[in-house]
């Protein structure tokens, strides 16, 4: 199939009444789709680890569905001695996780594909009476599935979980086309979940062939000059310690408050601005040109995260390219204004430097000083060959960034696909 574009063995229904608004040719005078519920399709797993006879504990991820808590976690979070009341969960059963998150936004549903484990009473366990049951596994990933998650239900008294009882999960109703239309849109989707595991292989090589690259371009720890060096450099001496003062400035951020926001103008970008390495404008804000203390932004900044919430984020950066509009930064970034940007981009890719910045961080301190950044130090070559180094590993990023954009539009692809593959709600017939 080709991942761009659905599939010419697939026709859009012009009745969208009670069918998906794409069906497969064999099915296309096929008759709507049932509602039926949960519990008629499904039985309720109910069934405890008496006498601790199973000790492998599972855990239920939004990111990687069902697997074992140990290898998750890297420890044992549920102990022995108090896995009496778990539920066993046979292998082909599935398991409802109420814990939201953006990638789960009403609770994870997985199927276990590992093998019988015991899960949290916290968690409802179900196994569909029918062993063919691929479809549901993709269905549970719907909006039209998140539609009656909320109606069905609330967030709890904490924020992150959602709150509906085993019994009204059980009650919710699932579309019901028949076995054979069921197998083909399973296969059809599954098909399209091969090639992003596939993509994303391949950026993940992509990532770790750049690591294990810089590892050996940059000098590590105690060592003067690299493992590797291209051929016109090979004697070219030892690098330079120095400061990264030396090698560029700082420019400021600007405090603005909420009466300075305005629908356009001079966009301010913040830690929500660098993703991947990169500039995203997804989630903008803008304040009124004509603000005092706005240092304009220029291409080749490096924009840096110094203060944030999340000490995940403390040290991220991004070079600002050109095309950008109008834009400033703020008060918790600060951008670095380097002679040689590219170089100095990758240098903050480095181990060197991301030991520097856990070294500033805290228990409570979730921020680095500027003039502590400016003292960072690192071994730097001449300037043609940080040139060198730049264009080498610059070059790699936009093949990760193209790779990574194949794997998006993957998954746009198959959100496209799914919404016309499966009715919405109110087009069910009950």
């Amino acid at each position: 199939m080709n991942p761009k574009a659905p599939s010419t063995v697939l026709t859009a229904e012009t009745k969208p009444a009670r069918v998906p608004k794409l069906r497969f040719p064999e099915f296309r005078g096929a008759e709507g789709w049932k509602s039926i519920p949960l519990s008629r399709l499904a039985i309720r797993a109910k069934q405890k680890n008496r006498d601790e006879k199973i000790g492998r504990v599972l855990t239920n991820s939004a990111e990687f569905g069902v697997v074992d808590q140990r290898d998750f976690f890297d420890k044992d979070i549920a102990t022995q001695g108090k896995l009496e009341g778990y539920f066993v969960v046979e292998l082909g059963s599935y398991v409802y996780n109420p814990r939201i998150s953006s990638t789960a936004p009403v609770g994870p549903i997985s199927k276990n594909k590992i093998g019988t484990g015991v899960m949290s009473p916290l968690y409802t366990v179900f196994k569909f009476k029918d062993d063919r049951n691929d479809f549901y596994e993709h269905f549970f990933k719907t909006t039209g599935w998140h539609t009656y998650m909320r109606q069905a239900s609330s967030t709890g008294a904490r924020h992150d979980r959602m709150a509906i009882s085993s019994d009204d999960f059980m009650a919710l109703p699932l579309p019901v086309p028949s076995p054979d239309e069921q197998q083909k849109i399973a296969e059809c989707l599954s098909s399209v979940d091969e090639l992003m595991a596939a993509q994303a292989r391949k950026v993940d090589a992509l990532k770790t062939h750049k690591k294990g690259l810089m590892q050996q371009l940059f000098p590590r720890e105690g060592e003067t000059q690299p493992r590797l060096r291209f051929p016109e450099f090979q004697n070219a001496g030892e690098w330079e310690e120095t400061r990264l003062g030396r090698l560029g400035e700082l420019v400021s951020g600007l405090t603005y408050s909420p009466d300075d926001v305005r629908d356009s103008g001079l966009l301010v970008l913040r830690s929500s601005n660098v993703q991947n390495g990169a500039i995203a404008l997804d989630d903008c804000v803008y304040v009124d040109p004509s603000i005092k203390g706005a240092n304009l932004s220029q291409p080749n900044d490096i924009l840096i995260c110094v203060r944030n919430g999340s000490k995940a984020l403390i040290g991220k950066c991004a070079l600002i390219p050109n095309g950008m509009p109008l834009c400033t930064h703020g008060a918790f970034m600060t951008v670095f204004r380097a002679k040689t940007p590219s170089f100095v981009f990758q240098l903050f890719q480095t181990d060197g430097y991301q030991k520097q910045v856990a070294g500033d961080l805290g228990a409570t301190i979730n921020s680095i000083n500027g003039g502590q950044l400016l003292k960072y130090g690192f071994f730097v070559p001449k300037p043609p060959e940080q040139q060198r180094i730049a264009s080498c590993l610059s070059s790699l990023d936009a093949l990760i960034t193209a790779e990574t954009q194949k794997l998006e539009a993957l998954k746009t692809h198959k959100k496209g696909l799914m919404q016309q593959l499966f009715p919405s709600p109110e087009e069910l017939e009950v």
